[in-house]
């Protein structure tokens, strides 16, 4: 009687300058369950100047080095599922820990041939360290079930990779929402799973990272919405809409501060304004923590973003109209293209 064959699992870490935390997932990668699958490591290194190569050779990875002159997430990734043998696709940020059990966990649901793309919870290994990693830490939560797209870290079945053409190496964000677009397109499906699947280090302690974070996601809200705006599915259109409408109350209200100087009046009702805001957003996010602390902490986050999102949108329309192309945003001192 013939064995069943072992599925072979291709791990695709990408990064750019990730020193310690790249030994860290490497190892991670390592110690992963793998009992009844076959596993090969490739890392796919992004014009690193630090010892991420050498790093990831010692660790036994297969490297792969991309100088392109406009690096994205999405050329590495592309780089990495090609070179790949695996039938299936584990996508990693360098900055990552993978969780031991998640692929077992994975390969379980993509036992319904409809499921492309499955992935898990991703959480701040160290919220403690800066009140931006606290905060950030409840952006990665979203509920169990369909959904429209994944992030960064992502099983995927490289058939599927193949008959979409993987990632947009064009786009400098937002490239994971852009291709499972695609993937749904072609009738899969994008299943996230309750389970743990890595361990995210995001490394923020100061406000200017803080806020290029915010700045290049809303180059990605731009860049998308104007992609498929006039498609039968258009995306993160109302999203964009929505922040450019939120932003411009907010900086609004801002711009009513001094007159508060001669009228006292308008500095209490902007208070009491925001102050809605804040509670509104505060009691809808009660699932994402049990801590009040935790959740007031992200409910101004969650409107204070509104305006550096606002100005990568418009940062994006600006250089459209000027024919340029935007560069990758880096947001880290030393960091990885995702």
């Amino acid at each position: 009687m013939n064995t069943p064959a072992r599925p072979l699992v291709s791990v695709v870490i990408i990064g750019r300058n990730e020193g310690e935390r790249l030994s860290r997932c490497l190892a991670s990668v390592a110690a992963m369950d793998h009992a009844e699958i076959d596993i090969e490591t490739l890392y796919v290194d992004s014009a690193s100047t630090d010892d991420s190569v050498a790093r990831a050779t010692v660790a036994g990875a297969r490297v792969i080095e991309v100088r392109p002159e406009r690096p994205s997430a999405a050329l590495g990734r592309n780089a990495g599922w090609q070179a790949a043998r695996g039938e299936f696709v584990l996508f990693l940020d360098g900055d990552t820990i993978l969780h031991p059990q998640f692929v077992n966990r994975a390969l379980q649901a993509m036992r319904n041939p409809q499921v492309a793309v499955v992935w898990g919870h991703r959480r701040e290994l160290h919220p403690e360290h800066s009140i931006y990693n606290r905060v950030l830490d409840l952006d990665w939560i979203y509920p169990a079930g369909e959904s429209e797209f994944c992030g960064g870290d992502a099983l995927m079945r490289r058939s599927v990779l193949e008959a979409v053409g993987g990632f947009d190496a064009s786009l400098i964000a937002g490239e994971e929402p852009e291709m499972c677009r695609r993937i749904r397109v072609h009738g899969f499906g994008i299943q996230h799973i309750d389970a743990p699947m890595t361990g995210h280090d995001l490394a923020i302690t100061r406000f200017a990272a803080y806020w290029k974070r915010a700045y290049r996601a809303g180059h990605a809200y731009a860049e998308i919405a104007a992609r498929f705006r006039h498609s039968p599915d258009p995306m993160w259109l109302k999203d964009s809409r929505r922040n450019l409408m939120h932003a411009g109350i907010l900086t609004g209200c801002l711009a009513l501060l001094p007159v508060s100087l001669v009228w006292p009046v308008v500095a209490v009702l902007v208070a009491a304004f925001l102050g809605l805001l804040v509670a509104r957003t505060f009691r809808r996010c009660q699932w994402k923590s049990p801590d009040p602390a935790t959740r007031l902490l992200y409910s101004i986050h969650s409107h204070l973003q509104q305006i550096p999102i606002a100005l990568g949108q418009l940062s994006y329309l600006i250089n459209t109209h000027r024919g340029r192309n935007s560069r990758l945003i880096e947001y880290k001192g030393t960091n990885s293209v995702a």
